[in-house]
């Protein structure tokens, strides 16, 4: 659920305009419980922010401007954060699909994309007018309306941004899937979206065809040498998209209005625990998402990126294939990322931006010397992490080996549609261990996660966050939407956290139980339910494992079953052959029981803490 890779870029700071605001003061909240008994809604989809885009995200600003700190955002009538930035420029018109809102964006940017394998570029004209063809194709020939999912299984490439768009231009929803899961794995996804039709690459399709979506019409986002049309690795085969890229336009079709209430774009997350669920964002969502950099741009205009991020992503999905877009700027993709890679594409094509996750600036650190004597990196000038708080040794460290690159962090998650917090000066970043101040847009609340009370600055409690760019909830999942969203469309995080004097956002813990890996996430419900299939293992329990080059990495708290003498590496083999790469058991603790409270709830910090001082004894 958390997505701490997940940005935003804003000019200087600025204080919120306060004159003149015609707003309705709040009650004094001090209870969670009374967020629902002040609507009196009884249907929770009304008041999501998604339904009020023409409001400000800030629309409960008491009447008096001076409830609101200046220097923390904080108001004491509500006890709610407001963001220091810029206002989100909204549109007034509610029949507008994002794909349009974005293609009326002017700018002077000329080129969209560039391979990095291939050197092949499109342009911004180019781009349009095949995004326009496809949706064509799409219309005519595979008969997509309204509401029909679209599966893209496929590492970056440019067709990726092609198809998105393509896509949510019809009112259709476009659903991505990591190409490292397995087809087990897909298949789940499969089964909850329902995709009409799915884009993959040829070497990629074996996959469909084992998750049993050997019925669903597939096209090829690249040239096969196999015959194009038919059944091909298993699937059938009904185009290939650069086909569709040339094939002109050759008759007229009325574009349905698309209510921005609608689905868009449904991208899974593994949410606080247990199996991925399908995060439903609307256009209205989405509008909001590219609204802020359309205000606070990521770059000074016509700057090259590198996407270094998977585009199934959140992050280098709504980024790399829609904000940069909308903006005129230059992505050169990188299919999969390798670090020598990204350092010869950055020489190369002069690139100036790039997210790293915190591993790689280490990695970047402890190779600075070999890496500045065979690549000119003189053009990168800014570097965005995300997936932890990056200590002060860390950043210092890198600022040392790399002087004229400025480090910023930042955090969101897949369901706030990159809106929280981020770093955005050299002076916001020497604020060490916070991840930034609050997005455009964004409200925050810190709620005491055992009693509910809001509280105030430098206290430590979940953050709820509000803003028109947070999700809807999830598909055909009422229960999770839920537990996750309330009534008011505050999105419960399950971070702990708290914001300084200064509107500084710092993470402390997580009440969550995901363990991320590198800038994946692995829900520990998900290995625990898959090892205790074993015939075996009588319990077990799955935990995070600090890793200087990774971050974390699933670590299993296994309990044998009597008579067993079952072995570390038979663990490993069993989970490895059912799960992506990323979600592999690294490491195993036999134990003799696994500590849970009275209701069997595991104790997870408990466990942690009894490993992790057991681990370093034995050091």
């Amino acid at each position: 659920m958390t997505l701490v890779i997940c940005t935003s870029w804003f000019r200087k700071l600025a204080l919120p305009r306060l004159v003149g605001l015609q707003l309705n003061p709040r009650k004094l909240y001090s209870d969670a419980s009374d967020d629902q008994s002040e609507t009196g809604l009884t249907n929770p989809g009304l008041n999501h922010p998604s339904n009020q885009l023409k409001k400000m995200a800030d629309s409960e600003r008491p009447s008096s401007p001076s409830l609101i700190d200046p220097k923390n955002g904080f108001c004491i009538a509500n006890s709610t954060f407001y963001s220091k930035r810029s206002p989100l420029p909204l549109p007034a018109d509610t029949s507008l699909d994002v794909t349009t809102f974005m293609s009326s964006q002017p700018h002077r940017g000329t080129t969209a994309f560039i391979d990095a394998t291939t050197g092949h570029r499109i342009s911004f004209p180019d781009f349009w007018r095949a995004v326009a063809r496809v949706a064509d194709c799409l219309h005519h020939d595979f008969s997509i309306r309204r509401g029909d999912v679209v599966l893209i299984l496929s590492p970056n490439s440019i067709s990726i941004p092609v198809v998105n768009l393509a896509v949510m231009s019809l009112g259709a929803v476009i659903t991505t899937a990591n190409p490292l899961n397995t087809a087990g794995e897909i298949s789940k996804q499969i089964t909850d979206s329902k995709p009409r039709v799915a884009f993959t690459t040829p070497e990629l399709a074996p996959k469909l065809a084992a998750a049993s979506a050997a019925d669903i019409p597939v096209v090829l986002t690249e040239d096969d040498d196999e015959d194009h049309v038919g059944s091909s690795r298993g699937v059938r085969v009904v185009g290939v998209l650069s086909e569709m890229m040339k094939k002109e336009q050759s008759r007229q079709r009325v574009r349905d209005r698309v209510n921005r209430d609608e689905t868009a774009m449904l991208l899974y997350s593994s949410g606080t625990t247990g199996r991925s669920k399908g995060v439903d964002s609307s256009h209205g969502n989405l509008i909001a998402h590219i609204a802020r950099y359309i205000s606070e741009p990521l770059e000074p205009p016509n700057q090259t990126f590198l996407c270094t991020v998977p585009m199934f992503h959140t992050y280098g999905l709504l980024i790399y294939a829609m904000a940069t877009v909308a903006l005129g700027s230059t992505v050169v993709m990188l299919r999969r990322f390798d670090l020598h890679d990204m350092f010869a594409a950055i020489e190369k094509y002069r690139v100036r931006s790039l997210v790293l996750a915190p591993p790689v600036l280490v990695a970047m650190i402890n190779g600075s010397d070999l890496i500045k004597d065979k690549y000119d990196l003189t053009s990168l000038k800014t570097v965005r992490s995300g997936g932890a708080p990056l200590s002060k040794e860390v950043t210092e460290s890198f600022l040392e080996k790399y002087p004229t690159v400025d480090v910023f962090q930042a955090y969101a998650l897949t369901e706030s549609n990159s809106a929280g917090a981020s770093t955005d000066s050299v002076e916001e970043s020497q604020r060490y261990g916070a991840v930034g101040m609050l997005s455009s847009g964004v409200e925050a609340r810190i709620v005491d996660p055992d009693t509910g009370r809001f509280l105030g600055e430098n206290q430590t409690g979940e953050l709820w966050l509000k803003s028109p760019a947070i999700a809807k909830g999830y598909i055909r999942n009422e229960e999770a939407r839920n537990e996750a969203i309330t009534s008011q469309g505050w999105l419960k995080t399950g971070d702990l956290c708290y914001i300084d004097d200064d509107g500084f956002l710092f993470i402390v813990d997580r009440l969550k139980e995901l363990i991320k890996y590198k800038a994946y996430q692995v829900p520990p419900a998900e290995l625990e339910a898959l090892l205790l299939t074993h015939p075996e293992i009588k319990d077990v329990a799955v935990i995070p494992f600090p890793d200087e080059e990774v971050g974390q990495f699933p670590m299993a708290c296994v309990v044998r079953k009597t008579g067993s003498f079952l072995a570390e590496k038979s663990i490993m083999e069993f989970v490895a052959k059912q799960v992506a790469p990323y979600k592999k058991i690294r490491k195993v603790e036999f134990m003799s029981y696994i500590p849970k409270n009275p209701s069997g709830k595991i104790l997870r910090k408990d466990l942690i803490k009894l490993v992790l001082t057991s681990t370093n004894s034995k050091l």
